[in-house]
């Protein structure tokens, strides 16, 4: 009897082997198929350059601070290598991805040239996000100190279960009087082709993007690169508050920031995401604001550059839209913003989407603001960028082919990865 009921739970166990493999198996391939299509659709439509946005005056905050966004990559660039040249003492940056194109070498030589002058130039950029840019490029000049975030290379990484962890943010101190923080890499793909949102923010809490940088250098640095220490006194201003995600330190703040702004909102929610896969209470949380009358609306691109996060968030499409979400899909090109704003006071501006990944995995960093005139533009914003966009209805939805159907359900044991 025993023997018997061992070799059951023993073919069973199999079974559920060969299915975990079987469907393992499936859903590689549909991803294929899928990125593939994406490919040959890109090819098709050509290169994409054009959309609609406006240059936005400085805000002024009690505190002592100045915020500017920038919406636009070629005028971010500009700014921030004009700040880059009039630095005085120190210039940390950070990015998820730095092309060796001539973007990438345009911020190589620039800040070159400030280290040669005596200022201290301290770098951070991912290992992963940058495997395929050459090597050539990534050895920058001895001048600039280089921290290249757990490269894949070596066995000691690939055997590292931290490196699923990856270093997502897109931030820039200088002299720790200026600091940049927001959705763009660089490289020249980025500074016309796509659209995204960038901050940059002058005064006093500007020091918290330097003590980012600084935290996460002091934490992560290998032998040879410097120990970093801040320029100045830290600030307590009530209008602006820095999130910081660190899967180290198990901190994950920037979920809970949005969780509780959603559930404050009175008026509107308006949401941008490059990648939309919210958690059950994110989506609960969105809900239960339409039913007290909010109107929520949420920005995505219509196609991203990851096709899959785009089905696996479709895939949560159909509930939002029922509960009375509006869904705006962002045409032509590729939208990268990670950004809110709230009933015309509060906004958000960082590195983080709203996935899985981003919320418990990377390390993100993401501005929150209290600020009416900051929240008037980011309204204008969004108003602007959905003249770009098309809104799907629920019905609409229903009508979608069966094969999208099929993939939507065979993807789904993917979202908690993503």
């Amino acid at each position: 009897m025993n023997l018997s009921l061992g070799r059951t739970f023993s073919d069973l166990r199999r079974l559920a082997f060969r299915l975990f493999l079987a469907l393992t198996a499936v859903q590689a391939a549909v991803v294929g198929v899928l990125v593939a299509m994406a490919q040959l659709r890109k090819r098709r439509a050509g290169p994409q350059g054009g959309f609609p946005w406006e240059d936005q005056p400085e805000v002024s905050l009690k505190g002592g601070d100045r915020l500017k966004l920038y919406p636009y990559g070629v005028q971010l660039y500009d700014a921030m290598l004009e700040d880059i040249r009039n630095a005085k003492k120190s210039i940390y940056v950070g990015t998820f991805i730095w092309k060796g194109d001539e973007v990438g070498k345009r911020f190589v030589e620039a800040l070159a040239e400030k280290a040669r002058e005596g200022v201290l130039v301290c770098v951070i950029f991912d290992g992963l996000a940058n495997v395929f840019v050459s090597p050539e490029f990534k050895d920058f000049p001895k001048e600039i100190n280089t921290l290249h975030f757990r490269p894949l290379w070596g066995p000691e990484n690939l055997a590292n279960p931290r490196n699923v962890f990856r270093y997502h943010k897109h931030i820039m101190s200088v002299d720790g009087e200026i600091g940049f923080v927001g959705g763009y890499n660089i490289g020249s793909l980025y500074a016309e082709s796509w659209r995204d949102t960038h901050i940059r923010i002058e005064g006093p809490d500007a020091r918290e993007i330097e003590n980012d940088l600084v935290d996460f250098w002091n934490d992560h640095r290998t032998a040879g690169l410097p120990e970093l220490g801040l320029a100045g006194k830290r600030a307590w201003n009530s209008d602006t508050m820095f999130h910081r995600n660190d899967p180290f330190m198990r901190m994950f703040p920037i979920r809970a920031m949005y969780i509780e702004a959603i559930d404050r909102a009175n008026s509107h929610i308006y949401l941008t995401h490059a990648y939309f896969i919210p958690d059950r209470a994110m989506r609960a949380g969105l809900i239960e604001a339409v039913k007290r009358g909010v109107d929520v609306q949420v920005l995505v691109p219509e196609h991203s550059n990851h096709v899959t996060a785009d089905w696996l968030a479709r895939r949560h499409f159909r509930e939002l839209l029922e509960a009375g979400v509006r869904i705006h899909l962002y045409k032509h090109m590729m939208i990268h913003s990670k950004t809110a704003t709230i009933d015309g006071v509060w906004s958000t501006v960082g590195t983080a989407n709203i996935d899985r990944y981003s919320l418990l995995g990377n390390y993100e960093t993401n501005l929150e603001v209290y600020s009416e005139d900051l929240a008037d533009q980011m309204e204008r914003m969004f108003e602007l960028d959905k003249t770009n966009a098309r809104e799907i209805t629920a019905e609409e939805w229903d009508r979608r082919p069966l094969p999208a159907k099929v993939v939507e359900r065979v993807l789904a044991s993917l979202s908690p990865l993503v």
